[in-house]
This record gives C-alpha cells, structure tokens and sequence, in this order.
C-alpha cells in the first residue's frame, strides 16, 4: 500500500509542478475580491493557485504516508524519478516542447533505476 501512496505522491507533485508553472503571483496579487466574482477571467488566476495548494497538500500527506515503511533514500528517489519523468513526458505530448532522442535515453536510464530501487529490499 505505501507504493501506492508513493505513486499517488508522484502525481500530485507533477500536478503541482505544473500548477506552479501556470500561476502568477503578479495577477494573483492584482485581483480585486470585492468584485471577484463579477469580473470575468478571475477564476483563470485564481485556480492555478488552488492547485498548487491541493496539489502540494496531497503530495506531502501521500509521500508521509510512504515513508513510514519505505527507506526514505529509496523512497524520494522514487517519487522524484517518477514525477521527474513524468513532468518531461507531459511537457513532450501536451506542450510540445522540443526533445532529442538522448532525453529518452536518460529517461530510460531514470526508469531503471526506479526499478531497481524497488526491487531492493
């Protein structure tokens, strides 16, 4: 069940790696709650920040959650391998950032030492 919790904590670190990355503090701070609500494109600021606040929640129950019976060595590396991997495949797919085929290769080298972390005991 920790490996679960472990994946579960990789996800929301990606999420929350990505909400950080659409947030701006700049509008954040320029909204004017009175008339929030009124306003249209308000919630495009604010729901960046919401994620980042669930989003990071998640992440450090889930991962707290997985240290109590995983290494922590193994443990962060795990959910930092994973959410480091998943984080460039999602910028690859979905955001078309350019790559090489090298990345996949280091991408690769990074998955096997996920597996073989968690195939120590």
């Amino acid at each position: 069940m920790s490996w679960i919790y472990l994946f579960a904590a990789s996800i929301f670190e990606m999420a929350w790696t990505f909400s950080l990355r659409f947030m701006s503090v700049k509008k954040l701070k320029a909204l004017h709650w009175r008339g929030f609500f009124s306003q249209s494109g308000n919630w495009a600021v604010l729901w960046p920040f919401l994620g980042y606040v669930v989003f990071g929640l998640g992440n450090v129950f889930c991962i707290s959650i997985a240290m109590k019976t995983i290494p922590a060595s193994t443990c962060l590396a795990v959910w930092m391998g994973t959410a480091l991997v998943g984080v460039k495949l999602i910028e690859i797919l979905f955001l078309k950032t350019p790559y090489d085929g090298w990345q996949f290769l280091f991408i690769g080298l990074i998955l096997i030492g996920i597996v073989g972390l968690k195939k120590m005991p």
